[in-house]
C-alpha cells in the first residue's frame, strides 16, 4: 500500500476525485495519507479534514529563497514517507530538488491534450481560451510525470471529449474536468500504485 501526498492550492475538486475514487475501490493499491497546500486557505484543505486525512500548509513567500522552499518542500514530503506525490491544481513552482527526489513518483493533471495547448502560461481556464480561439474539434486532459520541462513528462493517459460550437471557456472545463480529469487522475494513480508503470526514454508503458 502506497502513501498518496496530494498538493493543492484551491478548492480542491480533482482531490476529491481522488477521495471519492479510493472510498470506492478505484484506488486500492495507494492511500491518500496528507494533503499539503500552498493556501492556507484553499477549501482543499476542508476536504481533506472531513475525510480524515492529514493536513499541512507550506507557502513559498515564508521563504527568503526558493532554494530554502524547495528543499523545506522536498523534506516535508520525504517526512510524510510519500511514494507517490500527486499536483490537484497546486499553483506553486516546483523546483529542483524536489522534481529529483520524486523522479517518475509525481503525477500532474493538465486540462488539454499535451503537447498541444501546455507549458507556460497555460493554466487554468487560460488553456480553455486558447482552445475556443485555436477552434480545435476535441480537447481533453493529460496525466504525465512531472519534469523540469513545464508539462514535458511522461504521458500517462490521455482522453478526449467533443468541443461544441457554442462552448465558453467554462463550459468546456466543466466538461473535461466531469468526464476527463476526475476519471483518468485516480486511475493514473492506481496504475502507478500497483505498479504497472514503467518508463523508457521519456514515455510511460502500461503492463495489462
Amino acid at each position: 500500500m502506497k502513501n498518496i501526498a496530494v498538493l493543492v492550492s484551491g478548492g480542491g475538486t480533482n482531490l476529491q476525485a481522488l477521495i471519492d475514487a479510493q472510498n470506492d475501490g478505484i484506488i486500492k493499491s495507494g492511500k491518500i495519507t496528507c494533503v499539503i497546500s500552498s493556501n492556507p486557505d484553499a477549501y482543499a484543505l476542508e476536504r481533506a479534514r472531513n475525510n480524515n486525512i492529514d493536513t499541512a500548509v507550506i507557502r513559498r513567500k515564508d521563504f527568503e529563497t526558493f532554494p530554502e522552499y524547495d528543499l523545506a518542500l522536498t523534506e516535508l514530503l520525504k517526512s510524510k514517507g510519500a511514494d507517490l506525490v500527486v499536483l490537484a491544481g497546486f499553483m506553486t513552482i516546483l523546483g529542483h530538488q524536489v522534481i529529483s527526489k520524486f523522479e517518475n513518483r509525481m503525477i500532474n493533471i493538465h486540462p488539454a491534450l499535451i503537447p498541444s495547448f501546455c507549458g507556460e502560461g497555460y493554466y487554468g481556464l487560460n488553456v480553455h481560451k486558447a482552445v475556443l480561439k485555436k477552434g480545435v474539434k476535441l480537447s481533453g486532459a493529460t496525466t504525465h510525470f512531472v519534469t523540469e520541462e513545464c508539462d514535458a513528462g511522461p504521458i500517462i493517459m490521455q482522453r478526449a471529449v467533443e468541443v461544441k460550437n457554442d462552448d465558453t471557456p467554462e463550459t468546456l472545463q466543466r466538461r473535461i474536468m466531469e468526464n476527463v480529469e476526475w476519471k483518468i487522475l485516480p486511475l493514473s494513480v492506481e496504475l502507478f500504485c500497483s505498479d504497472k508503470i514503467t518508463v523508457k526514454d521519456n514515455k510511460t508503458y502500461i503492463i495489462d
